[in-house]
């Protein structure tokens, strides 16, 4: 990894406060907001990546879901902002994350290498499956036409991803993605989305490795 990415996180770090400010001037009640920043500043600086080790992975990502979640139970996002705060917002999170990936050389954090959906990420498989559920034309297997991924990757974020891996991964896709090759011949969206809502719960949020980093506080709380 580029050690030039520390003086990156520091800028962010010495950043969070304005940030969260920022959203706390939209909020019905700034004041709950502010009282909130010192659980939500930890979340928002963990979804970045880690600048010691110069890493980033899943877990990094989960603490942008909770950072997402704790301004819902806050009141600042409702249900109606929900297809945004994914298509709008976590896009946008997505696209600076493989950008720093890709300027930083950050090294993947708790990778399974070919055994993966992703060097780097989980959460947009789940989120870009659940899009395509009773999909018409669109099928798990269309990920292998090269016209679809060209075509609607930028309309589909399941899609979109594929592209990426391919983008970045050389060599044939079953090869380098063995999991998204097997995902590939599963009936229909809707079974994609469940087994990779079970594989997150089992990979991502029950891993040691990575849930003993995680906070808890009176916004996600310890049962």
């Amino acid at each position: 990894g580029n050690p030039a990415f520390r003086l990156w996180h520091e800028k962010l770090t010495d950043s969070a406060s304005e940030l969260i400010s920022r959203i706390a001037a939209t909020a019905s009640s700034p004041a709950d907001l502010a009282d909130a920043e010192v659980e939500l500043a930890p979340y928002l600086l963990d979804s970045f990546g880690n600048a010691t080790r110069i890493d980033y992975g899943t877990g990094h990502e989960t603490n942008f879901a909770a950072f997402l979640y704790c301004l819902a139970r806050l009141g600042v996002i409702t249900e109606p902002d929900y297809p945004a705060v994914v298509l709008r917002v976590f896009v946008a999170y997505l696209d600076l994350m493989r950008t720093l990936q890709d300027t930083y050389q950050l090294e993947p954090a708790g990778s399974h290498g070919v055994w993966g959906l992703d060097d780097y990420h989980f959460l947009p498989f789940i989120f870009g499956s659940a899009q395509l559920i009773d999909h018409k034309y669109m099928k798990p297997k269309s990920i292998h036409n090269p016209d679809i991924l060209e075509n609607f990757s930028k309309e589909y974020m399941y899609l979109a991803c594929v592209a990426y891996v391919k983008k970045v991964k050389k060599g044939p896709f079953v090869e380098h993605s063995p999991m998204l090759d097997d995902i590939s011949g599963v009936a229909n969206w809707k079974k994609v989305n469940s087994g990779l809502l079970k594989m997150y719960k089992a990979e991502v949020l029950e891993k040691v490795p990575i849930m003993q980093h995680f906070l808890f506080g009176s916004l996600i709380k310890w049962y």
